[in-house]
């Protein structure tokens, strides 16, 4: 739609094509104005295309693709000019300028809806190291930061809203407005999946990061330079039985033994007095938990009224918007692999009739699915009154406008190659991952301090690029040649990978494999090693603990910087954000809800060494 001024000199984009500047495209009014304008003019189709929120992809060279991709289901003209949909969730970024060219072409499609309303983007984290479609991405021509598990360690809040900051302005230079996190989970069981992208077991630090990260990316109150953040997951993710990922059947139950859900509140308690435009509850269902002396019926959070009406919108105060985690409603089938709908404790149920208790729970979006057709059906019938979807249109609405989306969607294409991972963002973030970096041993009765290193070292190494090492020292190809070893290796975990989206989760045992301990007590058995080990949970490190010369943790970390601490040219300042226990039947027999309940941990909840 073209922008015009009225007479009254007020810049405006003529969203509807009738040639005057209608209330809802007023920005001298209040976005509650706005809003109430606008949904008294929209269709039913309009209005019930707001509430679904699904996945997407950029089309070659920053193009609208036009056939399905990989993820998304539909040619994106059909779901944004015949569905009305117009909240997606972006996936692969290859360059700033495709994001940002693919921004504008999808904001021009938009503008051709009847009230041209603006496609808001959202995107799971994409500034750190993990690769999961599921969950997040690496970095890309974003700058790199370390996971947020690794901003734990660091204890600083400070530098969270840094990042915070730095992350809002390349999201809004490529058009991304909506973020779906921060994830607020306390990390309460070892062995689940998805710790990496939360910020630890300490239940106060949470809170004082959720608040940081929120004012980083969202500001004292939402407006056009700012990014709608979408904290996750209500009413906290942790407590998986076993420590199994509700993503699939196998994990839909989350329980409480050790009493402690009130601490997983506390985040989104704090999250919803910072003024988080959106929640996000997760898939799992609760057993036999009970608040107030109420027993909670065992469904999935998302179909959950007492949780999310009761809970949040009453008890909480909460009247953003409520944004399901991906597919309640229909199984995601990806080529030859299914993932089921993540319909926990209400499998009986058809597509209708989930999303009616989706609704009646409290929602306002269906996250991942794009079945407009159903919702339509159920409101044209009577089963869902239309001022229900009035509700959540209002909701959802309200945020577009806070984020100045109505008045200007568009972004340059020379600004976003400009600013999106510059020299200034990519040096905060590698001096961040640096910082990160957690040292639990250096030296003991049997071995010398092996930290910091000493120039000129002949260095054996495993895991590091030797482009990266030959700055500490030179290297070697045998460790029998070598002054030190320095070796790095993931945290174990047992691979899966029959169901979609099963393969990037890594759950199970936290054992290591013993072929691996042998190999690494044979390159010890040679030379001093210093050994670092990428978390994305905690590992069984007690076999090897006594062998090695020096052990440090990291969370999302590059070989240049994990170099650059373990030199001492940035001090490594990292504090275990999580435990890392003494063994398998330590973490089985911990409450899965408690954080930091094994008994006698190897290395306790803060653990750290500093290096001279």
């Amino acid at each position: 739609m073209t922008t015009v001024n009225a007479p009254t000199e007020t810049s405006y984009r003529d969203l509807n094509g009738n040639g005057r500047m209608d209330p809802f495209e007023n920005p001298g009014l209040s976005a509650e104005e706005r809003t109430d304008d606008l949904l008294s003019r929209l269709s039913v189709e309009e209005k019930v295309g707001l509430l679904f929120h699904t996945v997407i992809e950029v089309g070659p060279d920053g193009t609208v693709l036009e056939e399905p991709g990989a993820i998304s289901k539909s040619p994106t003209t059909e779901v944004v000019r015949e569905r009305f949909i117009n909240h997606f969730n972006v996936h692969r970024i290859n360059s700033a300028r495709d994001a940002a060219r693919w921004n504008n072409a999808l904001q021009k499609l938009a503008a051709q809806t009847p009230h041209g309303i603006p496609v808001t983007i959202s995107t799971d984290p994409r500034h750190a190291f993990v690769d999961n479609v599921g969950a997040s991405f690496t970095s890309g021509p974003f700058s790199q930061w370390p996971d947020a598990l690794g901003m734990a360690a660091l204890r600083d809040s400070d530098t969270v809203r840094e990042f915070a900051q730095m992350a809002r302005d390349e999201y809004r230079a490529v058009g991304i407005s909506m973020a779906l996190h921060p994830q607020v989970d306390l990390a309460s069981e070892p062995r689940w999946t998805r710790q990496l992208q939360s910020f630890g077991a300490d239940p106060d630090l949470v809170v004082d990061y959720t608040t940081a990260y929120l004012d980083g990316f969202q500001g004292p109150s939402l407006n056009a330079a700012g990014v709608a953040c979408v904290t996750k997951h209500f009413p906290g993710a942790g407590p998986q039985r076993d420590g199994e990922d509700a993503h699939f059947p196998y994990g839909r139950e989350q329980v409480y033994p050790g009493n402690a859900f009130d601490q997983h509140l506390k985040p989104f308690e704090a999250a919803v007095h910072a003024g988080t435009a959106a929640i996000m509850p997760y898939y799992g269902m609760p057993i036999g938990l009970e608040i107030d002396g109420e027993l909670i019926e065992e469904v999935g959070f998302g179909y959950n009224k007492q949780i999310l009406t009761g809970l949040l919108r009453e008890k909480l105060g909460f009247d953003g918007v409520i944004l399901t985690d991906w597919e309640l409603v229909n199984d995601n089938i990806v080529g030859d692999q299914v993932l089921p709908a993540r319909a926990w404790g209400v499998e009986h149920l058809d597509a209708r009739q989930r999303m009616v208790k989706i609704l009646e729970a409290g929602a306002d979006q269906f996250g991942g699915e794009q079945c407009t057709d159903l919702l339509l059906d159920l409101v044209n019938e009577g089963v869902i009154p239309e001022t229900r979807i009035d509700e959540s249109a209002r909701r959802v609405l309200l945020v577009k406008f806070r984020l100045g989306l109505f008045d200007d969607p568009f972004v340059d294409e020379d600004a976003a190659e400009e600013l999106v991972g510059n020299a200034a963002s990519r040096r905060a973030g590698l001096i961040a991952q640096s910082r990160s970096v957690t040292v639990l041993k250096n030296g003991d009765a049997a071995h010398a301090p092996a930290l910091p290193l000493t120039p000129g070292l002949k260095l054996y190494s495993e895991g590091i690029d030797l482009n990266v090492l030959s700055r500490a020292g030179t290297p070697v190809a045998t460790p029998e040649e070598a002054d030190l070893a320095i070796i790095r290796i993931e945290a174990p975990y047992e691979p899966r990978d029959d169901l979609f989206l099963e393969s990037y989760f890594h759950q199970g045992s936290l054992e290591m494999r013993p072929g691996l301990v042998h190999r690494l007590r044979t390159i010890a058995a040679a030379t001093p090693l210093v050994l670092d080990v990428t978390l994305d949970r905690p590992a069984l490190l007690d076999p090897i603990l006594d062998d090695v010369a020096g052990l440090t943790v990291t969370f999302g970390v590059s070989d240049e910087a994990l170099l650059a601490a373990l030199t001492g040219q940035v001090p490594p300042e990292g504090r275990l954000p999580v435990e890392i226990p003494r063994s398998m039947d330590a973490i089985r027999q911990s409450p899965p809800d408690a954080p930091s309940s094994t008994a006698n941990p190897l290395f306790p909840l803060g653990s750290h060494l500093e290096i001279a």
